[in-house]
């Protein structure tokens, strides 16, 4: 089983990530960001990666510091529960439509951070929740998992769909990219050897 537990705190956040990769699609929350847990949970569900994720912040200021952190943090835990990445498929890929809206993820574990994230939202808010945020979660998630995730609205003209087809592709992209494949077992998908750094 692919698991990790990532602890960060800092004087803004205190944050706990657990992830299991071979999960059944479990789900724990509690962040005091209630949206923001809605579509974590479309990563663990359409993901099968089970996540319970604990997170105390500044909310009296914004969620900006918590949503962050939890990227952040999500990403240490997995880089770290994907381990060598030997026998994975490495890239993931998926199309998800909701009622009008259509978004497209693909994702490399490349060892090498990289974010192109496309979205015009029709509106700022959904849910009393800053659609900024959203960029700052996967810029945080990128760079500490280590991986290039491409990121694209195709088009939407409700916001909730619009961010729930973003989180359902990345967890059926993520679910793609850590799948074991048979023909790779034991080997390092890249020609380099290796896809750390």
């Amino acid at each position: 089983m692919r698991q990790a537990t990532v602890t960060r705190n800092t004087l803004e956040t205190q944050i706990t990530v657990s992830v299991n990769l071979d999960g059944s699609g479990q789900s724990r929350f509690d962040t005091g960001v209630p949206f923001f847990e809605h579509m974590l949970d479309q990563i663990a569900r359409h993901g099968l990666i089970d996540l319970d994720i604990k997170a105390v912040g500044d909310l009296h200021i914004d969620a900006h510091h918590t949503v962050e952190d939890v990227g952040i943090t999500l990403g240490q835990a997995f880089a770290k529960a994907v381990g060598d990445k030997k026998g994975i498929r490495r890239y993931g890929h998926a199309y998800v439509p909701l009622d009008e809206a259509l978004s497209r993820v693909v994702v490399d574990l490349s060892g090498r951070p990289c974010l192109e994230y496309e979205c015009e939202y029709t509106r700022a808010v959904i849910g009393g929740f800053d659609v900024d945020l959203f960029g700052e979660f996967f810029r945080g998630f990128v760079n500490h998992a280590a991986i290039s995730l491409h990121i694209d609205n195709l088009k939407g003209k409700n916001a909730h769909h619009q961010a729930e087809t973003i989180f359902k592709a990345m967890g059926r992209a993520l679910r793609m990219a850590v799948e074991h494949d048979e023909r790779m077992a034991g080997i390092t998908p890249s020609t380099k050897g290796t896809l750390v750094g």
